[in-house]
């Protein structure tokens, strides 16, 4: 079993996903783990503009939502920081999906559904230099 350091500090994040029930479940994941939430979106458009106010240190992100989805989001982020470190929280679990998101510059993977602990695990990982 992998085992990931805890953070040196606590990590500014957005959460980004069409489903609320995902929002909370994140945010109430991540609070207890060196993460604050400071922004949630509902969609790629909405967290455009959370970033440019918010200005989080990594991003959750989800592929498929309305009228932005996370591939064109991730593109849209990387362009205004390319040192965010965005973590694809998705139900799409092919690889030619998850390979274009690292190619866009998410960087790293979990698959929904997923535990606490996967997700801790995850935004651990994230954030290891």
């Amino acid at each position: 079993m992998e085992r990931f350091n805890k953070p040196k500090r606590i990590y500014s994040m957005m959460v980004v996903d069409d489903s609320s029930v995902i929002r909370r479940k994140i945010e109430r994941a991540a609070e207890g783990a060196f993460f604050r939430v400071v922004a949630t979106a509902g969609c790629g458009k909405e967290a455009l503009i959370a970033f440019d106010k918010f200005h989080p240190e990594l991003v959750t992100m989800d592929i498929t939502m309305p009228h932005m989805d996370g591939i064109a989001c991730i593109e849209r982020l990387i362009a205004k920081e390319a040192d965010l470190r965005i973590l694809v929280v998705s139900a799409l679990a092919d690889k030619a999906t998850g390979i274009e998101a690292l190619e866009k510059g998410a960087r790293g993977f979990l698959s929904k559904p997923f535990t606490q602990k996967q997700l801790n695990d995850a935004l651990c990982e994230l954030v290891e230099d």
